[in-house]
């Protein structure tokens, strides 16, 4: 059953208490059997077709006088009274989710976010967890709307539900779609067979339904996907922004940029930008896909009002990057583990410009029937430099960092030509916050702050690209 809950709900929800696992099992029922955790609650009986469910919104009693929001959220309806534009965060619960629903509602965005706590369920099945402590997502919200007196609406259900999906769309009736709920992470995919499975199901599936939500319920919706850089791999020329003006044989044509995706779960985004780009050509859809770096930092100026609002802090080998694992293990004095030859070079940007360039591309909306692809990064780095980097950081505070190359995991090339263009967004107005010393110094000391919240069993790599296995495992000892 879908549930809907605003920010301004009593404290005392028991259809939606924290973290429970009756709001689980609707999302839950979709993994293969052996990554569902074992609960006291038996599964929900399949709903009979004549019996539709419905969506239930709990709110606060208490009486509030009518307000007209401004601000960047507003929108500006020539004739109109301007309202806040209303967007819906896919996957609000996740690492750039949360800050992004954050920084929107602050925006004065009207926010909901849709998210079935899938996150939080892997981190129990390969026992992991985040090194910063984060809230449920009750906790987040209410507090929230206590230090803001701003409502996050919460869909908890899973987008693979087209009926849930459809309930979620008619209720709050978007006017922009932003959808980061996938399974975001390479080694995961890469695990076994059902992971692999669950990952292209997932994503792939998820994202048509969305689709499919904005043509019957929203044809005006703007979707902001966010995909990745890891669609283009590494090739040997320059890579554009997501098309290619090509002369061959005499004759010229523009075309999307060749994809060399390097995982299942890369490939999932694949599949999503040639589906996307199909529906805005079909059906004059409205979509930017956000080709997205790897994302470091944990603080954003919303984040940091209040511990509850902490953002997650991935440092292990399935979900933590490069450079979080780097700050960890300097933090904890492990020699910094650089895969393979250390030359894999990618773009990088920060948390703070992942929510700026989605603020950005929900102002500026596509026209319909336009695809329009930014490469979301701000530099670029290799594996080498970022280790450099943090080596320098950790020595400034009086720390021995040493780095040693291990065996790497991975099917990739260690070293190889590396230019990726990122104008459009620059020209949409982006502001950088670049990788300097002071950001370095601060994560490094958010590492060492929680340092004995480390499990050193979690730092090294666990998941080989040429070891998949065909049955599931659990990943941690």
């Amino acid at each position: 059953m879908a549930h809907l809950i605003s920010a301004s709900c009593p404290l005392n929800i028991s259809s939606c208490s924290k973290n429970s696992p009756k709001s689980l099992t609707k999302c839950l029922s979709s993994l293969p059997t052996s990554l569902t955790l074992q609960t006291s609650v038996k599964p929900i009986k399949t709903r009979k077709k004549t019996h539709a469910h419905k969506l239930f919104s709990v709110r606060a009693t208490t009486l509030q006088q009518p307000t007209t929001k401004t601000g960047s959220g507003a929108d500006q309806t020539s004739g109109q009274e301007s309202r806040p534009t209303r967007v819906m965060v896919i996957g609000g619960d996740g690492y750039c989710g949360w800050a992004t629903s954050l920084h929107l509602s602050n925006k004065n965005y009207e926010v909901a976010i849709v998210d079935n706590l899938i996150r939080r369920h892997f981190d129990h099945q390969l026992g992991l967890d985040s090194l910063t402590p984060i809230s449920s997502i009750h906790d987040r919200i209410r507090r929230w709307r206590s230090l803001t007196q701003k409502d996050i609406d919460l869909y908890i259900g899973d987008v693979c539900d087209f009926e849930f999906l459809s309930e979620a769309f008619t209720s709050f009736k978007p006017d922009a779609v932003v959808h980061f709920g996938e399974q975001r992470s390479a080694p995961y995919s890469m695990i076994d067979r059902s992971r692999a499975v669950y990952t292209q199901q997932n994503n792939v599936l998820g994202t048509l339904n969305v689709l499919f939500a904005i043509k019957e319920f929203s044809e005006d919706c703007h979707l902001v996907k966010l995909g990745t850089m890891g669609e283009y791999g590494t090739p040997n020329i320059d890579i554009e922004e997501g098309y290619i003006t090509i002369t061959h044989n005499g004759r010229a044509d523009t075309l999307p940029y060749p994809k060399q995706a390097s995982s299942f779960y890369h490939l999932s985004k694949v599949h999503d930008s040639n589906n996307i780009a199909f529906t805005c050509k079909a059906w004059g859809i409205r979509a930017t896909d956000l080709n997205q770096g790897v994302v470091y930092g944990v603080r954003t100026d919303e984040t940091e009002m209040h511990e509850e609002l902490y953002n997650r802090f991935d440092y292990d080998g399935v979900f933590g990057t490069a450079l979080n694992r780097f700050c960890v293990q300097a933090a904890v004095g492990h020699p910094l583990t650089v895969y393979g030859k250390g030359g894999q070079t990618r773009g990088y940007l920060d948390i703070r410009d992942t929510v700026q360039c989605v603020e950005l591309a929900i102002a500026n909306p596509a026209n319909r029937g336009e695809f329009r692809v930014f490469n979301q990064f701000t530099e670029q780095f290799s594996v080498n430099q970022l280790a450099s980097l943090a080596t320098k950081a950790g020595e400034k505070l009086g720390i021995e960092v040493q780095t040693i190359s291990v065996p790497n995991p991975r099917v990739e090339a260690e070293e190889h030509y590396y230019n990726a263009k990122h104008t459009k967004l620059i020209e949409l107005g982006l502001e950088p916050h670049l990788l300097s010393d002071s950001l370095l110094d601060s994560l490094l000391n958010v590492a060492i702050q929680f340092k004995d919240r480390v499990d050193t069993k979690q730092i090294m790599p666990s998941v080989s690209w040429r070891k998949i296995g065909a049955k599931p495992k659990t990943v941690s000892a």
